[in-house]
């Protein structure tokens, strides 16, 4: 990582936020240019501006008239993709969200609380006996999972190969190129097996998200062929990675931090707010957005189609707009962060992420209260992700 400021723009970097490393070492590079400017240039990939204060990235997220979402990762500024309906502007994207909205509704995500509490408590009950876990192999990827599969009408068997291809397309550790064929691999991959779920629920409609949006229309007409598949990839990746990963984080942090591990025990009704505080202070989701005409932000020229990184991170953890941001609070209130977006484009399956975090830790904290990190632990973190990937090893005394 090297570092120099020229005077007529802003500080330069060159750094790969895909690259695998220690835990914590992306958050301490966030952090450190977020003290360092409010905007910085990243020479890494096709380069690009990362934006590092709360207020900026609030902006920037509530502008979709200059700053697009037709570009969703600083390694490819002109996609030949469209993920629905995140890489959608405008009032296509309104009535893609009009739509879906009621299905992630918080009535019908509390329809889904009893099959949600039963699956965390066979997963934890076949857990427990173990005395140790892999927590993200045993749970945090098989939890989450399930229930996306449900919504999805998709079979179980299929998860393994859902999950290669899902580490394919977001997680890759590579240089550009590499890192770019192996994503596209992917995507065509899970392209060509949702096209024939597709066709299969055209023929025969179920109670599940591919079901239903077969039955919207956009402008008056139904949905593409083309544009479901892109849905469906969209729904794939947002079901199988963001809620594993903040179940890594959350689960590292408690099992490091002891006193707010029994603090949650001691008072469940704790859970909901120290689930916010943990999304806060590690909020691990880093969106780009496309210049579409020359603009500036924080004083820093951009020209029309630059690349705009916006870590939610580097937002959550600034001291201008949380006191003693780079602390947990459980209890912290008000805490007002951006750790599910903002913006058109804020997480559409936020209700059902809160719900599925909640469930996990009150089942979890009912069957196992006290564990800790095994010795053997080394979370790492890669593809863009803050949260530990991987490497959390959990052990209790039965």
């Amino acid at each position: 990582m090297s570092t120099t400021e020229p005077a007529q723009t802003c500080p330069v970097h060159n750094f790969n936020h895909y690259q695998e490393m220690p835990f914590g070492e992306k958050i301490k590079f966030y952090d450190q240019i977020r003290d360092e400017a409010p905007i910085v240039r990243n020479e890494f990939a096709n380069g690009h501006y990362i934006v590092t204060g709360y207020e900026d990235i609030l902006s920037v997220y509530q502008n979709a008239k200059v700053f697009s979402s037709s570009a969703v990762t600083v390694f490819d500024p002109n996609p030949n993709f469209k993920w629905i309906p995140e890489m959608l502007d405008g009032d296509e994207h309104r009535q893609w969200r009009k739509q879906l909205g009621p299905l992630f509704s918080p009535k019908v995500v509390e329809g889904l609380e009893d099959k949600v509490r039963e699956r965390a408590v066979t997963l934890i009950s076949s857990i427990k006996e173990k005395g140790s876990c892999d927590f993200i192999q045993d749970f945090a990827l098989q939890y989450p999972s399930f229930i996306f599969l449900e919504l999805m009408g998709l079979p179980f068997e299929d998860l393994e190969t859902f999950l290669h291809w899902e580490d394919e397309i977001l997680h890759v550790a590579a240089g550009p190129e590499e890192t770019a064929r192996r994503r596209a691999a992917a995507s065509i991959a899970v392209t060509e097996y949702f096209r024939k779920v597709i066709e299969a629920r055209r023929a025969e409609p179920r109670d599940d998200l591919i079901s239903k949006a077969l039955e919207f229309e956009i402008d008056g007409k139904p949905v593409t062929q083309e544009d479901m598949e892109s849905f469906c990839i969209l729904m794939f990746m947002a079901g199988l990675d963001t809620v594993t990963a903040t179940l890594g984080m959350i689960y590292h942090h408690l099992a490091s931090n002891q006193d707010d591990r029994q603090a949650i025990v001691d008072d469940p009704e704790l859970i909901p707010s120290a689930i916010e505080e943990i999304i806060r202070a590690y909020a691990i989701v880093i969106p780009s957005r496309k210049a579409l005409e020359d603009t500036e932000i924080a004083g820093c020229p951009i020209k029309a189609g630059e690349m705009i990184s916006l870590p939610l991170n580097a937002a959550t953890r600034d001291e201008a707009a949380f006191d003693d941001a780079k602390e947990i609070q459980l209890d912290r209130s008000p805490n007002n962060h951006i750790g599910f977006g903002a913006g058109p484009h804020r997480c559409l399956g936020s209700h059902l992420a809160r719900r599925e975090l909640r469930i996990a830790l009150e089942e979890w904290h009912r069957q196992i209260p006290v564990y800790r990190l095994r010795a053997d632990s080394a979370p790492t973190e890669k593809g863009g992700q803050l949260g530990p990937s991987g490497n959390i090893f959990l052990e209790w005394d039965n």
